[in-house]
């Protein structure tokens, strides 16, 4: 199974809470040095696959590799090459950002002070307070700190930039471009889908517990139905017949249609019905999201 020029191999992974399905049939390349964006909506099973990745929990069936390593005989040896930030961080309180992040790199077998202090700098955290007394955004940022500090070979980040101000959500993506840069892969766990879509090579999208696509950013988009608004100056005609168009939403005399493929025909039968004003949308990674989460995917 192992392949060197992969940095996460999943094959037919699979895992049930008793008659609850969590992820299933999961297979799934990533490669060295790409980020890849790993997209669902709530309850998909995606905590759960990141869950597996890392040997936090074992899968009912399938196999995994992280980096060459078996995701449950070598989960300890893993670990200590991978960076993580989960959703639900949890830090201790009573500890200063300074001890916590020291106390973590001596964990990973030694981490400079230098390393963290620079990216603590990057992240306008300030080490001497106590985490009880961080903010939400500044407790994220500990954590983001903690999954960068000792340069990993693969970065599993989820929901990374909750809490985090434009700022330092910016100063963020220029970390992770850096850090890929360098040779290291990034899982990309997030909600907000242009940081996705800024930021990944390629995108999976989980629905219901099943891959439902993996392909680029680019592609994804291509694929995904445009939406056109076509105003008219009674109410619209009917056109859900014309060749394309996957849906239409109206209100007033305002029609709105999310298309696939030409616009010709939808255009020459507005135009016949007295059309007054056109605005087109071009499909971006939302688009493509919600096409495939809400079954009107092309």
């Amino acid at each position: 199974m192992d392949e060197p020029n992969k940095a996460l191999r999943l094959q037919g992974l699979t895992k049930f809470y008793g008659s609850q399905r969590g992820i299933e049939d999961l297979t799934l390349d990533v490669r060295p040095g790409e980020v890849f964006g790993f997209l669902g909506p709530n309850g998909a099973g995606k905590t759960t696959t990141i869950r597996m990745i890392l040997g936090l929990i074992h899968p009912t069936r399938g196999r995994g590799e992280v980096l060459g390593l078996d995701i449950v005989k070598d989960s300890v040896r893993l670990r200590a090459q991978v960076g993580y930030l989960p959703g639900d961080l949890a830090l201790y309180d009573r500890m200063q950002g300074k001890d916590l992040l020291e106390f973590v790199g001596r964990m990973r077998g030694g981490v400079p002070a230098t390393a963290y202090e620079q990216l603590a700098e990057r992240m306008q955290l300030d080490l001497d307070r106590r985490i009880k007394d961080l903010s939400r955004g500044n407790r994220q940022k500990v954590g983001v700190v903690a999954a960068f500090m000792h340069s990993p070979r693969l970065l599993v980040l989820d929901e990374p930039t909750s809490g985090l101000d434009p700022v330092v959500q910016q100063e963020f993506q220029r970390l992770v471009r850096e850090t890929v840069d360098a040779g290291a892969t990034v899982f990309l766990s997030s909600h907000v889908l242009a940081e996705v879509e800024e930021m990944a090579d390629r995108v999976g999208i989980v629905v219901s517990g099943r891959l439902a696509v993996v392909d680029t950013v680019d592609t994804l988009r291509e694929r995904a139905a445009r939406k056109i608004e076509l105003d008219f100056p009674a109410a619209p005609p009917d056109l859900t017949g014309a060749p394309g168009v996957q849906r239409v939403d109206v209100r007033g005399a305002t029609a709105t249609c999310w298309l696939t493929g030409p616009a010709g025909s939808l255009l020459k039968l507005a135009v016949d019905h007295g059309v007054v004003d056109i605005h087109t949308h071009e499909p971006d990674l939302e688009d493509a999201f919600l096409g495939y989460v809400t079954g009107e995917d092309s």
